[in-house]
């Protein structure tokens, strides 16, 4: 058998085996998006690109053949370029959003389609669980947020946005009027302790995420009711203190302990907290900069001083977020800031780099011509929106509240979180905007049907027409067009259920981009997991 070698480690393969073989015998991820196991590789992506030393030659590792001494270079910088660009050349002509607009629109980056579906199919207690992941304080938010979700709301366009907050606001009411609401679960305990300087959202958010990773937190604050700027920002029939009160309690009921009343810097020194816990968090709004001075802690014009992305102050150990490093913010803002201080206070006490906060890799469509609204709106349930903003738990039924839930245009792409191209694109921090000067129209083809293509998403890899293929019961599919416009056709006008049959769930699992999926609404063939190599 052929030996050959890959970034200096000799393998020895099969003498059909191809250089992406050997490199998976090896553990080395080359990435592919028009490759799988047992078919025809078309080499048409360019993503598993390798550099062979002797020649010189760039080849695709999933066509290429090895012969004996065969020496190849796959994980270097200058590969990783190569791999790089051939993914921005893709994303040049990629016609989609990985990622929903109004999640980005929202500072605290909670999953809103999710949540929708959820209210739509009428359960709330799965949608309390995914407004919860990412929002300590829901009910409060549905009452004083500036709605920045419901403004990047694609809807908006059209005849107004999903009224996004107040649906969290419904689900959160009937949460805690529920008489058992929603407590998640906490990891097992860490030994950690912690001290948040502040009970106003920016604390309240950072001790439930904090508790949650399993650490002990013990909150601090000079007033009696928790809330901080809360209690002077909104008036009772903004924010109904019952409401406050009830929401604060349910983040002291999963461990988190309160000292009310504790001005830290009089009742407690800051350097009992920096001696007795393990990190320390300032959130306590407007600090005096005689009292952070005395702290120890850099001050910033805004505030006190951190490090950008990681809340890092220039004492180990201790952290600052929302107002207190701000000056002024948005509640949501503050609460956005809770959480990522938390994760970057998780990541310091288990010894981990602690990471900046960083956007998620996103493929952006951007503006939609008129006549894509169109296309969007028949993915969406024609409801008129509410006239008013009444969600109030006696006001809205939950069918009323699925209702609303359903004039979401599912923005966001169904292979989110599975899809290759997405997965590489940012592993290779690939930059979508390089090379596009403009885009096709997004088009959804079988938009009556079970199965939906999507043109724009398509890179020709061959996959499903190979599949399609193998089926004695399957119409089958073909390329259609000449050029830049050859796409996947069904031939003699037929639909995607007779072209897919009974092989439509392998070639929805072996789409790399999400062109290729089940309807949302009409999934009517169960997808079974494939595992694509």
């Amino acid at each position: 058998m052929p030996t050959i070698t890959i970034d200096d480690r000799p393998i020895e393969v099969p003498a059909e085996a191809t250089v992406l073989d050997a490199a998976r015998k090896l553990g080395i991820d080359i990435p592919t998006l028009c490759f799988l196991e047992g078919y025809k590789p078309s080499t048409s992506c360019q993503v598993c690109v390798v550099k062979l030393l002797d020649s010189g030659r760039v080849v695709p590792a999933c066509g290429t053949r090895v012969v004996d001494g065969l020496r190849v270079a796959s994980e270097t910088p200058e590969v990783h370029r190569l791999r790089r660009t051939a993914l921005e050349l893709l994303l040049s002509d990629h016609v989609g959003d990985c990622i929903a607009p109004c999640v980005f629109a929202c500072p605290v980056h909670m999953d809103v389609p999710q949540m929708l579906r959820q209210i739509g199919d009428e359960d709330h207690v799965s949608a309390i669980a995914t407004i919860k992941e990412d929002i300590a304080l829901p009910a409060i938010l549905g009452r004083v947020c500036p709605k920045p979700c419901e403004k990047g709301c694609r809807r908006q366009g059209a005849d107004g946005p999903v009224e996004v907050c107040e649906l969290k606001r419904h689900v959160a009411d009937r949460d805690l009027a529920s008489g058992k609401p929603y407590l998640p679960p906490c990891r097992p305990d860490s030994g950690r302790r912690v001290a948040v300087i502040g009970a106003g959202p920016t604390g309240l958010a950072a001790a439930y995420h904090l508790r949650r990773d399993g650490h002990a937190v013990t909150v601090f604050d000079a007033q009696e009711q928790p809330g901080g700027r809360l209690h002077q920002e909104f008036t009772e029939v903004e924010l109904p203190r019952q409401t406050l009160a009830a929401e604060a309690g349910l983040i002291f009921r999963l461990g988190v302990e309160l000292r009310s009343g504790t001005r830290v810097g009089r009742q407690v020194p800051f350097g009992d907290l920096t001696a007795q816990y393990d990190a320390v968090l300032v959130a306590c709004g407007a600090t005096d900069q005689a009292d952070v001075q005395a702290w120890g802690l850099a001050v910033s014009p805004r505030g006190i001083g951190i490090q950008a992305g990681t809340y890092e102050t220039n004492v180990k150990g201790v952290f600052a977020a929302g107002t207190a490093t701000r000056g002024k913010c948005l509640v949501v803002r503050s609460v956005a800031d809770g959480k990522e201080a938390a994760a970057a206070i998780s990541q310091f006490l288990t010894g981990q780099p602690i990471q900046p906060v960083q956007r998620p890799f996103s493929s952006r469509m951007g503006k939609v011509e008129p006549g894509e609204m169109t296309e969007f709106l028949a993915r969406a349930a024609d409801v008129p929106r509410r006239d008013n903003s009444n969600y109030a738990v006696d006001a809205i039924s939950k069918p009323e509240a699925a209702d609303q839930a359903h004039r979401c245009l599912a923005c966001g792409c169904p292979a989110h979180g599975t899809c290759r191209l997405e997965r590489y694109a940012a592993l290779y921090g690939a930059d979508p905007g390089k090379y596009r000067a403009g885009r096709r129209a997004f088009v959804v083809v079988n938009r009556a049907g079970s199965v939906q293509y999507e043109p724009g998403k398509c890179i020709n890899c061959e996959l499903c027409i190979q599949i399609a293929a193998e089926s004695r019961d399957a119409l089958g599919l073909t390329f259609v067009g000449r050029g830049f416009d050859v796409r996947v056709g069904v031939p003699f006008q037929g639909t995607l259920e007779e072209a897919l049959g009974p092989v439509a769930a392998k070639c929805v699992a072996a789409c790399p981009t999400g062109a290729l999926y089940f309807s949302p609404l009409k999934n009517l063939v169960p997808l079974q997991p494939l595992v694509v190599r």
